[in-house]
């Protein structure tokens, strides 16, 4: 099996998760992750959030799960991030994920079917919790945020695809907020590696804020 676009899905998405971010007074990283998300018709979506972080990232994933009628996990380190996590959702107004406190690499472990994850490149784990995620047999895209930090400056995909099962099919870098580093992992095998050639990268531009992003088709 494969990830198969919708950007019908995509664009529905991204324009909600606009409307629901002008509380938050940001641009570009909510809404493209959002429009991801959605467009390859997430079925569970997983992300790690620490208090202090932002949560625009996360009212886009919950309007993208709404949009597919996914399942939504958000990772805590402690119940003082939850508690804090869980107020910021709701006054922003979006229905809000399944909050599971923990280690992350040890919550994540017990996740299975990912297709969707966004990591935190600030914590420490953020590439060891992209290595034992349990993903989908259709694979996944993996996305860090906060890339351009000095954690994230030594980070490469091949440390995620360790034992075989996982194959790196394209990744790209976008200048987006803090940077995100963007990969579609294929799992399992099959037929999922045929077609390399016909893949390719669009590049989108926003009218309105200028923003490029990119979204593989």
């Amino acid at each position: 099996m494969k990830l198969v676009w919708s950007p019908e899905t995509a664009s529905k998405a991204y324009l909600d998760t606009v409307k629901s971010c002008e509380l938050h007074h940001e641009s570009g990283v909510a809404e493209l992750v959002s429009a991801m998300a959605a467009g390859w018709n997430a079925r569970f979506i997983v992300e790690t959030w620490s208090q202090g972080g932002a949560t625009a990232t996360s009212v886009g994933l919950a309007v993208a799960s709404s949009h597919t009628n996914g399942r939504h996990v958000c990772m805590v380190p402690d119940e003082r991030s939850r508690l804090a996590y869980v107020e910021a959702l709701e006054e922003a107004g979006v229905s809000r994920p399944e909050v599971i406190v923990g280690e992350s690499e040890e919550v994540v472990d017990r996740l299975n079917g990912i297709d969707f994850m966004v990591a935190d490149s600030r914590r420490k784990d953020f590439s060891r919790v992209l290595r034992v995620a349990k993903l989908s047999n259709r694979g996944a895209v993996l996305v860090c945020k906060n890339a351009n930090t000095k954690a994230a400056s030594s980070f490469k995909w091949r440390s995620v695809i360790v034992d075989g099962s996982r194959r790196l099919v394209r990744s790209v870098f976008l200048p987006v907020g803090n940077g995100l580093d963007i990969a579609h992992v294929a799992t399992g095998g099959g037929n999922s590696g045929s077609g390399k050639s016909q893949r390719r990268w669009i590049k989108h531009v926003d009218r309105q804020s200028g923003e490029e992003f990119v979204i593989r088709k």
